[in-house]
């Protein structure tokens, strides 16, 4: 009987053992198997989308860094034209505006901008009588020029002598009209077209200049995000915030010019609100310098990718990874630090992206041999296998997967059934198949409920997300919604939660299952060994 006892009290405690093991895979999580995370998108990194009102107040608000724009002459009805997209002549001859004919500002003031081409030269002139060319590689003097600007998009380009540009009969662009110039029909009067903008932390400082920019995002930092946001989550089983940063938190008393600090008291106080819910956290370096992806929220300053190309991007992100891990390593509300954010395919090599990986996770390991060191996938054509097959880490490590149905064509004319099925067909079997390849763990860093289906009614909303839910919860990590609050209901989680569009359907999370779990599996195993 006593040896019965025994095999009983045993097989009992290798059940427990054995289940609890799999439930705890994420180390640091409380209750929970793996991460309920939501993202804490458009606070320490802006993105004008997510808050509009931030940029409501820069004069001349639409022509921040980084918009794109066309310039069509009233008396020729030609568009400017940068031969071979720049570092050639300048011509006024394009009936159709394409890419060559595109131009990004670079804004020195709301009246005083620079010419950049889609190649990266930019407009010059030399002086009073000279043609305008596309041959600066970097901008100076003789390529900034000052726009004037009427109500109907009528502008004028004049060098800083006060000379204005016209557009010639012979279809190039001369330093030499006569006078000052109306707004009438004129050789030196274009219309100018708006083609894409951008809304980031760049944007948004040099738009306002240091001091105004500084007393904006000082408010916006302290109500966007604040503690009663974490009791919201805590409350509906939310383990973790996944949150994004720039890399100029580094250094955060002086940044470098536009940025403004004051984002580190913010996390500072993000990760004292997470220890007090028993809330975990997650840093991700969002914007590196240089830009890994071209995109507002990389702070680009006009959507050039520019961050492999020096190395001393590089040495400034490994920087900014070693500043975040030194400080937050030991801190009992960190569970990992994400290294690069959304890296393009297109413009950042594995050949440069793998070392940088292995080096960043170094640092961290120099700090901490238990928090998660998490790898974002490339986004666009990029296989996640790739970061698999690269042996990156030896432990702890994470590969993350962004999943939108949105962003690509093939989701543009999906039914709601369809989008269904393709979560089931591509993103599950995708995941099965990383969870069972012999490396990082997997996790859905970014996802959203919303899709291309017009006119999705509530029960359209809710099953996509259930199934979403469905999919993601298997990640042998977890899973991180984008983001807690947005101007675009749908994609703010706090709203979806509150009108019943996003369903988390907490009797079905690991930390409701567990305690059933362990006792069905519990007595299967003491059965099998009294039998």
């Amino acid at each position: 009987m006593e040896l019965l006892f025994s095999k009983w009290v045993s097989a009992f405690l290798l059940c427990c053992w054995l289940i609890f093991s799999v439930g705890h895979s994420v180390e640091g999580l409380h209750g929970n198997a793996r991460v309920r995370a939501v993202n804490l998108g458009g606070w320490l990194v802006v993105e004008g989308w997510i808050k509009p009102s931030l940029f409501d107040d820069i004069p001349n608000g639409d022509m921040l860094d980084g918009t794109q724009v066309q310039l069509k002459s009233v008396t020729l009805q030609k568009y400017i034209s940068a031969q071979n997209g720049g570092g050639m002549n300048v011509y006024v001859d394009r009936d159709n505006p394409l890419e060559w004919e595109t131009f990004k500002l670079w804004r020195i003031s709301e009246s005083i901008f620079q010419f950049r081409t889609s190649e990266g030269q930019f407009l010059t002139c030399s002086g009073d009588g000279d043609s305008v060319t596309a041959t600066a590689e970097s901008p100076s003097y003789s390529e900034t020029f000052y726009l004037e600007r009427n109500f109907n998009n009528r502008v004028h380009i004049k060098l800083k002598s006060g000379t204005y540009i016209q557009a010639s009969n012979d279809n190039v662009l001369t330093a030499d009209f006569p006078g000052t110039p109306g707004w009438d029909d004129n050789p030196a009067t274009f219309e100018m077209t708006f083609v894409a903008k951008l809304q980031g932390d760049y944007q948004l400082a040099n738009g306002y200049g240091h001091n105004k920019a500084k007393d904006v995002l000082k408010k916006h930092r302290n109500s966007f995000i604040t503690v009663d946001d974490f009791d919201f989550l805590y409350r509906r089983g939310i383990n973790t915030v996944r949150i994004p940063v720039g890399w100029w938190i580094a250094s955060d008393s002086n940044p470098p010019a536009p940025f403004i600090g004051g984002s580190l008291e913010a996390l500072d106080n993000a990760f004292s609100w997470a220890q007090a819910y028993n809330v975990k956290c997650i840093i991700d370096l969002h914007a590196a310098p240089g830009s890994q992806n071209g995109m507002e929220h990389s702070a680009s300053r006009d959507g050039t990718v520019n961050w492999q190309t020096y190395p001393e991007h590089i040495a400034q992100t490994l920087d900014a990874i070693e500043f975040l891990a030194s400080r937050y390593a030991v801190h009992p509300a960190l569970l990992g630090i994400e290294l690069l954010n959304e890296p393009s395919a297109a413009d950042v090599s594995l050949d440069i992206l793998v070392p940088f990986y292995k080096q960043g996770y170094q640092i961290v390991r120099k700090y901490s041999s238990t928090a998660y060191v998490i790898f974002c996938q490339r986004i666009g054509n990029a296989d996640p296998f790739e970061l698999y097959q690269a042996n990156i880490g030896s432990s702890n490590t994470v590969v993350d997967l962004h999943y939108y149905n949105l962003f690509d064509r093939y989701f543009d004319k999906l039914t709601s059934s369809e989008n269904i099925q393709f979560l089931y067909k591509n993103r599950q079997s995708q995941i099965q198949a990383l969870n069972s390849a012999n490396g990082p763990l997997v996790f859905v860093g970014e996802w959203v409920n919303e899709w291309n289906v017009t006119n999705g009614s509530l029960a359209d909303y809710q099953d996509f997300g259930r199934v979403q839910l469905d999919v993601y919860n298997a990640a042998s990590f977890g899973w991180s919604y984008w983001t807690l609050k947005c101007e675009k209901k749908h994609w703010d989680f706090e709203w979806s939660i509150q009108n019943n569009y996003l369903q988390l359907q907490p009797g079905t999370s690991p930390r409701k299952m567990i305690p059933r779990v362990i006792l069905l599996l519990g007595l299967a195993c003491i059965w099998s060994f009294m039998h």
